[in-house]
């Protein structure tokens, strides 16, 4: 082996992964705290009643309160972490939050997926579309296997 080829020592290792661990929980925080912050914020003083029943009908259908609508929004536009920053501050049901996190974990980022799904050839608008519904119809059946008395 040649000095380019050899492994790092564990403690090179470790600290580097500390390092670049570090790193991407401030790259984190940069979104999530002030996201967390602001739906508190609109929460304390009835912003979120006031935005959440716009969205009462739909998420309604779902068995869930309309500001969580913004979490979809959240998790769509932006990611996953975006979406959990959004959803922390609702007091939601555990499986009110089991049913966010199904939903979004089909349909997320669908700007950027959507776009790297179009670059490869694929008809990136109508998976992002299928991914919607897919997430609609899971939360759908969650809402109706609590409401059988099956689940939550």
């Amino acid at each position: 082996m040649t000095g380019k080829d050899q492994v790092p020592s564990l403690a090179r290792r470790a600290r580097d992964g500390m390092f670049e661990g570090w790193r991407t929980v401030f790259k984190m925080i940069k979104f999530v705290l002030p996201l967390y912050i602001i739906v508190d914020l609109c929460k304390a003083y009835g912003m979120l009643d006031i935005l959440g029943s716009w969205c009462a009908p739909l998420m309604g259908l779902l068995g869930l309160p309309g500001a969580t609508a913004f979490a979809f929004i959240a998790g769509a536009l932006v990611n996953l972490y975006a979406a959990i920053a959004v959803l922390a501050p609702l007091d939601l049901t555990p499986w009110q939050v089991t049913q966010c996190g199904v939903m979004m974990g089909i349909a997320h980022n669908l700007v950027l997926e959507g776009g790297v799904l179009s670059s490869t050839g694929a008809r990136g608008g109508i998976l992002t579309l299928f991914r919607i519904l897919l997430a609609l119809v899971a939360g759908w059946l969650m809402m109706a296997m609590q409401a059988l008395g099956v689940a939550g």
